[in-house]
């Protein structure tokens, strides 16, 4: 073989490799991407923030009115913002309107895993055995 020859040969072949090899990265790369849920920090805190707004409103609806809404659409004065936090949670009252159970349903786009703190739910009406899907 010509000498010309031989370093087409080798810096195709070294092209090449690189190029595999760039392909293998970024396959990894893209499917680690897709694996991994894009979504979640923001579905973490749009949803606690959603919660959050839910309570305080039921809260203040059993302050006002002496019990616990029959749904969310029973809540007053209420903003635009409201809505969208209303929107995205689960309210299910007790018989007598007397405790709650609420989950959040939607943060940003899926469905959050929340913890709340310690003594968050402390002084409210939410009951974890009121949960409809128990």
């Amino acid at each position: 073989m010509q000498r010309r020859t031989k370093i087409y040969l080798a810096v195709g072949t070294g092209v090449f490799t690189i190029l595999c090899i760039l392909g293998i990265v970024l396959a990894v790369s893209v499917a680690s991407f897709i694996r991994a849920d894009p979504t979640e920090p923001m579905d973490r805190e749009f949803g606690d923030q959603h919660l959050k707004t839910a309570v305080a409103l039921i809260e203040l609806h059993k302050v006002r009115y002496g019990e616990y809404p029959e749904t969310l659409d029973d809540l007053r004065y209420t903003g635009d913002w409201d809505a969208i936090a209303l929107q995205s949670v689960e309210y299910t009252p007790n018989a007598d309107h007397t405790a709650y159970y609420v989950e959040v349903e939607r943060g940003w786009a899926g469905k959050p895993e929340l913890e709340e703190p310690p003594g968050f739910w402390r002084g409210t009406g939410y009951r974890k055995q009121l949960n409809p899907d128990r």
